[in-house]
């Protein structure tokens, strides 16, 4: 069996596809992107297809994964990791078709059964989180995140971190004692900041509070870790098992690999073990699409320290699209009490719809992160 074509499909609302085909008639699915940078992906995508993929055994999967980081002398960085996170993908869905079984089972098989999944809420005011949270507890789900303020100061006010304290409260109380919210900073405050927010938050009892921190000042987050017993979690904008590793190594709680980002299954397997050995928990980040949650979802099932899962089904910043629309069996992500069963299909264990994916190639909008500045002009970091 060989690889003889690799196309790539840009759909709304910001998400890239790959399809790597065989002569064999076997093909598999994966998802390459970096948000806001969908077509510097599908270059890459390309590029690595032609220089180490076309022709060669689709079932060689290490050595694939081997080649397309390490066979070139500049490697690294979110685009190449994307682009090979998504073509890693793929290459797991074809080779569980190849042997008709889920890619959890070829990487093991499973350590449970379902696996626990949490909503995002939006809302800048406590009334409006309480009142979502509560609508997704009535849906049946036990967590869900929030972002932990809008715009700030890097160092936040009192009365900054008053509001973040009230948002928190809201949570809580529509959550109850035995619901679990996780607060998302995005980076947006100093390792000072981080520490006093933490601070009026640890009352409310977080499960995790994510990037409190820049990933570029990982090697300061252990400032924040070993100021607070709230549980602080890292991992998005890290891309290998080497960048994860000083982060550990600080006392994160939760690492959160993006098999989209962080060098696809194959690459976030191994951060997982990493994890394990310095006893903290996997939560994948997965605000992405189908394919990208059903590859989470083939690492969930086979990961002992796994957390808790992230997606985006009905987050309230899509537009033109839904995670559903590009699956023909979207049995595969229906909500059991909050949880995910586990898919028994082959590979990454969801039928792509392909002619849906052609049809909405190229119709999705150039999407970008939104950018603001604060009061006196200068830039807000993410």
């Amino acid at each position: 069996m060989r690889i003889t074509r690799v196309e790539t499909f840009a759909v709304p609302p910001r998400w890239l596809f790959c399809r790597i085909e065989t002569d064999s008639g076997l093909v598999g699915w994966g998802e390459p992107v970096i948000e806001g940078r969908a077509q510097t992906v599908r270059t890459a995508v390309g590029e690595l297809a032609e220089q180490f993929l076309i022709g060669a055994d689709p079932l060689r999967i290490e050595d694939h994964w081997q080649l397309m980081t390490k066979g070139s002398f500049y490697r690294g960085g979110p685009v190449l990791s994307s682009a090979v996170a998504g073509l890693d993908q793929a290459l797991w869905d074809l080779a569980g078709k190849a042997y008709e079984a889920p890619a959890h089972q070829l990487l093991g098989g499973p350590v449970r059964e379902r696996v626990r999944a949490y909503c995002w809420v939006g809302g800048d005011e406590p009334a409006a989180v309480r009142d979502q949270a509560t609508a997704q507890v009535e849906a049946g789900f036990t967590a869900v995140k929030m972002n932990a303020s809008g715009r700030t100061d890097r160092l936040p006010t009192t009365a900054a971190l008053d509001a973040i304290a009230r948002r928190a409260e809201a949570a809580r109380e529509a959550l109850g004692p035995e619901g679990d919210f996780a607060v998302d900073f995005h980076g947006r405050l100093t390792t000072a900041g981080a520490r006093r927010a933490l601070d009026v938050l640890e009352p409310y009892g977080p499960l995790f509070v994510e990037e409190p921190v820049l990933p570029e000042y990982t090697h300061l987050i252990g400032q924040v870790t070993g100021s607070t017993t709230v549980p602080v979690a890292t991992g998005e904008r890290l891309f290998s098992r080497t960048q994860m590793l000083p982060a550990l190594q600080a006392g994160v709680a939760v690492i959160q690999p993006d098999l989209s980002h962080a060098g696809g299954l194959s690459e976030a397997r191994r951060i997982a073990s990493l994890a394990e050995t310095f006893d903290v928990l996997v939560a994948p980040h997965c605000p992405l699409g189908p394919l990208a949650l059903a590859a989470s979802l083939q690492l969930a099932f086979c990961t002992p320290n796994f957390l808790i899962q992230e997606q985006s089904i009905g987050i309230h910043y899509h537009s033109g699209a839904e995670l559903l629309d590009y699956v023909l069996d979207r049995e595969v992500f229906r909500f059991h009490e909050g949880h995910l069963l586990r898919p028994t299909g082959p590979g990454l264990g969801v039928t792509i719809d392909e002619r849906a994916v052609r049809e909405a190639d190229g119709t999705a909008a150039d999407w970008h992160n939104p950018t603001w500045r604060h009061p006196d002009g200068s830039f807000a970091e993410w």
